[in-house]
């Protein structure tokens, strides 16, 4: 299991720390819920059992991405990430080396215009 503790003391984090650590932490559970049931449903022999494996490790899913969302809204950082990677179908590595061209290694420019994708690396915008 994933260690999901504070590093620091609550005390000395502000309130969003806070609450982003605990939407992390859950979002880390989650996926490892994910894991779990997909290990079940590959080691049962029983065909309902599995079924029932599935539905739960899909509501798991259902969860993990409102957590995503909830992150999304809340690190303006995080949201240029999304942006620039989900939803794409150029291979990700592709897609860093685009950004990187274009704006020096490490920063997104999905940040600031929330347009960046793989349609701007061609000169298209989405």
């Amino acid at each position: 299991m994933t260690d999901t503790a504070l590093q620091e003391s609550e005390s000395r984090l502000s309130p969003e720390t806070a609450d982003r650590h605990r939407a992390i932490a859950s979002l880390q559970e989650e996926l490892e819920a994910i894991d779990r049931y997909d290990q079940r449903i590959d080691a049962t022999n029983d065909s309902g059992l599995a079924s029932v494996l599935a539905n739960n490790r899909d509501e798991e899913k259902e969860h993990a991405a409102m957590l995503i969302e909830w992150l999304r809204r809340h690190d303006a950082v995080l949201e240029g990430k999304l942006r620039t990677y989900l939803f794409t179908s150029a291979p990700v590595t592709e897609i860093e080396a685009g950004v990187e061209a274009n704006t020096g290694a490490g920063a997104s420019p999905a940040g600031a215009s929330g347009t960046f994708g793989v349609g701007s690396l061609k000169g298209e915008s989405l």
